[in-house]
């Protein structure tokens, strides 16, 4: 098994990137008409500009070359083929099959998994219809208006991101809630003003002991019973279940029926195709579900089938390569600007960092290569009032993505022209910049005293080429969506793919949940186990300040 810094095409990574370390993309653009034609790409609807881009034809072959030399084709065959390349926990990895919508079987361990797939889905649209009808009734039987979706990462990162980002697509009189964080707060704000007889609860944990989910799940139980008179038989009416644990379910109250299975080869960030969505199908119904099935399906078959000089994922994951493992850059952002995508950058959160951020290979091996970025963002022209100061000017390169639609599904006065024209803008101002001569030429022209033009113009300068990708479609529908998502679902697939590391695990986030539930009964008064000073300290504290010392 190789280490990507043995490979030729790093080794000649990084010595191109000496070559180049001085040039500007603005030289570039001036001395090469072209450069958008050589560097962009149409796919479908969607079109991927990443012309401003620290990179020439050299870089790109380069970074072809070592996707070769690290086996991606092979991994992807695998992938699609249903190998278990998770290999700590010897699983499949076939999100892609709760998607495919063609006659290829798809296999795990000799058994085709579609017939399934299929049938859950028939499951769904069947619920969906009823609830979005009115034939599915409360416990006195009025119809439901509000859905509350308890689920913790991915059973609510994912989900609560497509559900608002298809608003536009909604029900008008059924909406859509998310609770995940273990605060009451969370819950109890959203409980406040929904009525106990028309609310419907989907608790969506795989296991059905999620400890945050499972916590919120009770209390959201004993509130509906309040209102039931402790008539444990409205459970049924009022709960359904996204599970595999048919027991812990009907132990619960749950009716076994209204329980959606998915599947071990299913991960948790990428789960929101599944059942783990039948939020999103409550709120946009199942024929918009299916059509961003469809469009995360065609993001499949290019990814699967497109040679890699024109592969969207391929070439996007490579350029975060580029800039994680030979500029140093240690995040990325994401700017979607479009409102409705503001929890785009949170759930890209997860399935990034929780995939690619690990410190040891498929062997085992420490790796000595910096992996997985840091993913932040929120939506133009927000960041634009507040963090894009350090994009322009500061100290840290950081990559950005900007995605942007041509037209609005609400076109209001000029609104959507000025939110456009300023994500074009952010992009050309990152990548050209503004020279100390050219701000300096322009305060002085605005009468600027000769004492103060140095300072205000080294204040004005911007360095500009700091690279960007741009992701333009005509207008942001389910099947758009499902395209962007399965993109940066493959592009992460490619980048650990070259890393050598299992993007599919998340050993990382157990730990800390393994203690806490040592520290739980210590805080209510019991023996102090075996912590550090801090820890212990901190216990009593806690302890101190709420009486149970």
């Amino acid at each position: 098994m190789t280490v990507p810094t043995a490979l030729p095409a790093w080794r000649s990574l990084e010595e191109h990137r000496r070559e180049i370390a001085d040039q500007h993309m603005r030289d570039w653009f001036e001395n090469d008409p072209q450069r958008f034609q050589r560097f962009s790409l149409q796919w479908g609807e969607i079109l991927f500009d990443f012309s401003k881009h620290r990179i020439t034809d050299k870089t790109l072959g380069l970074l072809l070359q070592l996707a070769e030399q690290s086996g991606l084709r092979a991994k992807i065959d695998a992938m699609f083929a249903g190998d278990k390349i998770n290999v700590t926990e010897d699983r499949a990895v076939l999100h892609v099959a709760l998607r495919h919508r063609g006659d290829r079987a798809i296999y795990v361990d000799g058994r085709d998994v579609m017939p399934e797939v299929r049938r859950v889905l028939a499951k769904m649209r069947r619920f969906s219809e009823q609830v979005r009808t009115g034939q599915w009734r409360g416990f006195t039987g009025r119809p439901i208006t509000d859905v509350v979706n308890l689920g913790i990462g991915g059973s609510d990162l994912g989900p609560r991101m497509v559900t608002t980002a298809l608003t536009p697509y909604h029900k008008e009189d059924l909406r859509v809630h998310y609770v995940a964080n273990v605060d009451e707060a969370d819950l109890l704000d959203t409980l406040k003003g929904l009525d106990q007889e028309t609310t419907l609860f989907l608790v969506v944990s795989k296991t059905f002991t999620t400890q945050e989910t499972m916590t919120n799940a009770r209390s959201a139980r004993d509130w509906l019973l309040t209102a039931a008179g402790g008539d444990e038989s409205a459970i049924a009416r009022h709960f359904v279940a996204v599970s595999t644990n048919r027991h812990a379910v009907q132990a619960f109250g749950i009716d076994p029926d209204n329980m959606f299975e998915f599947w071990d080869w299913v991960g948790g960030r990428y789960s929101l195709w599944s059942a783990v969505g039948l939020s999103i199908a409550l709120a946009v119904g199942m024929d918009r579900f299916e059509e961003l099935l469809e469009g995360a399906y065609a993001m499949d078959e290019h990814f699967r089938t497109t040679p890699f000089s024109r592969n969207l994922p391929v070439v996007m994951g490579l350029l975060g390569i580029w800039y994680a493992d030979f500029f140093g850059a240690e995040s990325h952002a994401v700017l979607p600007y479009d409102q409705y995508l503001r929890h785009f950058p949170d759930h890209l959160q997860q399935l990034d960092m929780e995939s690619n951020g690990k410190g040891v290979d498929l062997a085992g091996r420490p790796v000595d290569y910096p992996t997985g970025p840091i993913v932040w963002g929120q939506p133009g022209t927000n960041g634009q009032h507040s963090f894009f100061q350090l994009l322009h000017q500061g100290t840290h390169l950081v990559p950005c993505d900007f995605l942007v639609a041509a037209r609005s599904h609400h076109e209001l006065g000029e609104h959507h022209r000025i939110l456009v024209a300023n994500c074009l803008a952010q992009a050309e101002a990152l990548m050209r910049g503004r020279t100390f001569e050219e701000a300096r030429a322009e305060l002085a022209a605005q009468g600027v005293a000769d004492d103060r033009l140095d300072l205000l113009a080294a204040a004005r300068t911007f360095p500009g080429n700091r690279p960007s990708s741009l992701f333009l479609y005509p207008e942001l529908t389910p099947k758009v969506l499902g395209s962007l998502i399965a993109l940066y679902e493959h592009k992460v697939f490619v980048q650990g793919a070259v890393w050598n590391v299992n993007s599919f695990d998340q050993w990382g986030v157990e730990l800390g949940k393994q203690l806490a539930r040592a520290i739980l009964p210590e805080l209510e008064g019991g023996q102090t186990g075996d912590h550090d000073a801090s820890t212990r300290a901190l216990i009593e504290h806690c302890r101190r300040l709420r009486g149970t010392a």
